[in-house]
């Protein structure tokens, strides 16, 4: 059973779907600019409303949330930049299929491809958050009152 895989990777590093994977790739990169674009509002939305705020447990629960907005800002650029060069990496093997070190960019992919997910994930966390943030801070703030006047 293990000659079958062993077989099955040999053919995958050979023949592999290395354009699919840069087309992936590509659609990756496209989503990560997608997200840090978002990432800036929420941190706009954030500090435009943070001058507003007087209850101490608000602006402790508000420096908290920017501190992991900061922290997911950060893993979107190191992950736009190591995705990134695994595209430029795809490219190559899309012109020249037999290069010695395909193995190594289809186990990066497979990693990136966690990573990515890992990503998506706690971005989507971390927009709910703020959300639920923004909604409770207006009502026990009373900033609804105050925005409309």
């Amino acid at each position: 059973m293990d000659g079958e895989k062993n077989k099955t990777d040999v053919d995958f590093l050979k023949n592999g779907p290395w354009y699919a994977l840069y087309v992936l790739t590509k659609h990756w990169k496209s989503d990560l600019e997608f997200y840090r674009d978002d990432l800036r509002f929420l941190h706009h939305l954030i500090d435009k409303y943070f001058m507003w705020l007087s209850k101490p447990e608000n602006l402790k629960m508000v420096k908290e949330l920017k501190n992991k907005l900061h922290h997911l800002s950060i893993k979107s650029k190191d992950l736009l930049d190591k995705i990134s060069k695994h595209h430029i990496q795809l490219g190559y093997l899309v012109e020249d299929p037999s290069k010695r070190d395909a193995g190594i960019i289809k186990t990066e992919h497979e990693h990136l491809e966690q990573e990515m997910a890992e990503f998506i994930k706690l971005f989507r966390e971390n927009r709910k958050e703020v959300f639920a943030i923004t909604e409770y801070i207006i009502d026990s703030e009373e900033l609804a009152n105050i925005l409309n006047s």
